[in-house]
């Protein structure tokens, strides 16, 4: 496996992780959408926690690429 997706897994599982315990000691009962279930709250701590991964990754040109930018 790559070592991008490890870290986008890691995301992942940190963000259910955290969204879990916003739910467990802030989330309301009844009437919020996100914070009303731990399912709910784990899916979009899992969602916003891979987004927040993957805007820090840097995509690699292929040289292929450089040269024919370089060309036109």
């Amino acid at each position: 496996m790559k070592r991008s997706w490890l870290i986008t897994i890691l995301g992942i599982a940190l963000g259910a992780l955290l969204g879990w315990f916003y739910w467990s000691q802030w989330g309301c009962t009844n009437g919020c959408a996100i914070t009303s279930s731990p399912i709910n709250s784990s899916l979009y701590g899992a969602l916003m926690g891979g987004l927040l991964v993957n805007t820090f990754k840097k995509e690699k040109k292929n040289t292929d690429q450089r040269i024919n930018e370089t060309n036109s």
